[in-house]
């Protein structure tokens, strides 16, 4: 069964593959009408995340985000700590 990791808590998908793209479509149409009230852009990462599940170039998209936003938080990180010198 597909399901979705963020951080320590794991949510379930829909095992029907058009059920997963219904609902990542709805996110991504809520996400995109963000700013509308009870709408919001926080939408659109999360059907992303859903439809990568089924769609080999949303997949891509996120894999390629996700590496360049720890790439850019170990730099954060690295240049955060104190030197010790």
């Amino acid at each position: 069964m597909p399901s979705i990791r963020l951080g320590k808590k794991t949510i379930s998908l829909p095992r029907s593959r058009t059920a997963r793209v219904a609902v990542g479509s709805g996110f991504v149409v809520g996400g995109a009408l963000g700013f509308l009230p009870v709408l919001g852009f926080w939408m659109l990462p999360i059907g992303l995340i859903v439809l990568s599940h089924d769609f080999p170039r949303v997949r891509r998209l996120r894999r390629q985000t996700e590496v360049a936003l720890l790439r850019r938080w170990a730099r954060f990180r690295n240049k955060a700590a104190p030197s010790a010198k």
